[in-house]
């Protein structure tokens, strides 16, 4: 907690601009659009030899009884308790407004180190302006530009000689588990349940989560990174540019995943772009499991499950060996069982199977069902290995590779999955001549 800086303030003053500044980075969407941010999002930052996570969080609305504001300032106190710093984002073109008070009055509650800092200061009348703001009684007001940048190096020395020289942990090496489905299927549910309490925004409303959110799960023994996710609906239905961007990120955070946890409604079954998402999963080699959701909500028999199943399984051919767990997130109903699965599903996409043991069990099945011949052409499988890959790939060694026929290939992929167990894990096969 030592160092760790959030951004606060009313909605539309430029905290995910100022994000984007700090991080060198686009990880936050910005738009003109008021409340577009309503999940807190991290990045880190590099200055003067120090490091420093910074939050961003959305606008804060103290009397708001909508949804999503009582949710917002949620995150926001969420932010305010982790962090050590907050920078107090105002926008001088505005001035003091009454949403502004109200942010001030929680600050001053917080008993953290405040930087009160005037946004939109581009031009000599803004700065004079920018005097406004010593009526907080907050201390030195921090005159800068997010859009270009200008007094933010002034700000980020500011910081840097308030933190410590200690470091953030390095969390690259931790798995990372995304979360990832269709709008609206329990996605920030599921996640806020893992970590027993209201981390992400949880709405009726479809399109709640817009922005990719990490938490770090460490609980039970296990060590790894959540990923909660925006829904990813079919590009028809992908009229904004926020949704546009959302969309981005949430294929930004499959490819940046070790292992997805694709939900799916229960109520509505497995639908096309579920299946689109599961080959969007599959084609990127990661690590799956199906968490079919708001199972609760199904009327059943003592056969509901499999049949279930077996349209799932059908739905996802050829790739259809991967873990199905059935989950009811106000019940809390195997919700940890999909984590677990999860970190499994990791360990096996991790593994590494001798050289000489793939030989002796594979070998005696090619041996017993050799792979048909082809115009005329023996086909002889001389030697197998594991490739040293990220994700599970086998060479297999040769004298006419390319006429090992599609159908044998599945028959091979089978073998494996039958007897080393790379259940959810994709795996891939390469044929060379030898």
């Amino acid at each position: 907690m030592a160092n760790i800086v959030a951004i606060v303030g009313r909605p539309n003053v430029g905290k995910s601009t100022l994000f984007n500044r700090l991080t060198e980075s686009r990880t936050a969407i910005v738009d003109e659009q008021a409340g577009v941010t309503r999940d807190r999002h991290y990045g880190r930052v590099e200055w003067n030899a120090k490091e420093f996570i910074v939050i961003d969080t959305g606008g804060y609305v103290p009397s708001s009884n909508d949804i999503f504001d009582v949710a917002i300032k949620r995150q926001v106190k969420i932010a305010i308790e982790e962090c050590s710093i907050i920078i107090f984002l105002v926008d001088v073109i505005d001035g003091i407004t009454d949403l502004d008070q109200g942010v001030a009055d929680l600050l001053r509650k917080s008993n953290k180190k405040i930087f009160l800092v005037a946004n939109k200061v581009d031009n000599y009348e803004r700065q004079f302006d920018a005097s406004e703001f010593y009526n907080f009684g907050l201390g030195e007001v921090l005159q800068i530009s997010a859009i270009s940048g200008s007094g933010t190096g002034e700000l980020l020395d500011l910081i840097a000689a308030d933190i410590s020289e200690e470091k953030p942990e390095d969390l690259s090496d931790l798995p990372k588990i995304a979360v990832v489905g269709r709008p609206n299927v329990g996605k920030s549910s599921i996640v806020n349940a893992f970590m027993n309490q209201e981390r992400n925004i949880v709405a009726p409303t479809a399109g709640t989560t817009r922005d990719s959110i990490h938490t770090r799960y460490k609980a039970f023994g296990h060590d790894f990174i959540l990923i909660d996710t925006a829904g990813l609906r079919k590009k028809s239905k992908v009229e904004e540019d926020i949704e546009f961007y959302s969309t981005l990120r949430t294929l930004n955070a499959i490819e940046n995943s070790d292992v997805c946890l694709l939900m799916i409604d229960a109520e509505k079954g497995i639908e096309a772009q579920d299946i689109t998402i599961f080959h969007i999963i599959e084609k990127a080699k990661k690590g799956v499991v199906i968490v079919v959701n708001k199972w609760d909500l199904v009327a059943k028999d003592s056969n509901t499950i499999n049949a279930f199943t077996e349209k799932i399984q059908e739905a996802i051919r050829p790739f259809s060996d991967v873990p199905i767990i059935f989950t009811s997130v106000p019940d809390k109903q195997r919700i940890l069982k999909a984590l677990e699965t999860a970190i499994e599903v990791n360990n096996k996409r991790t593994s590494t199977i001798k050289t000489s043991k793939l030989n002796e069990v594979l070998g005696a099945v090619i041996d017993r069902f050799p792979p048909p011949t082809l115009k005329g052409k023996m086909v002889k499988i001389k030697y197998i290995t594991m490739l040293p890959t990220k994700t599970p790939a086998f060479a297999f060694f040769c004298n006419h590779p390319k006429y090992i026929q599609e159908n044998y290939k599945r028959f091979l992929e089978k073998q494996i999955r039958e007897n080393f167990d790379f259940s959810g894990v994709p795996i891939t096969l390469f044929f060379r001549e030898k």
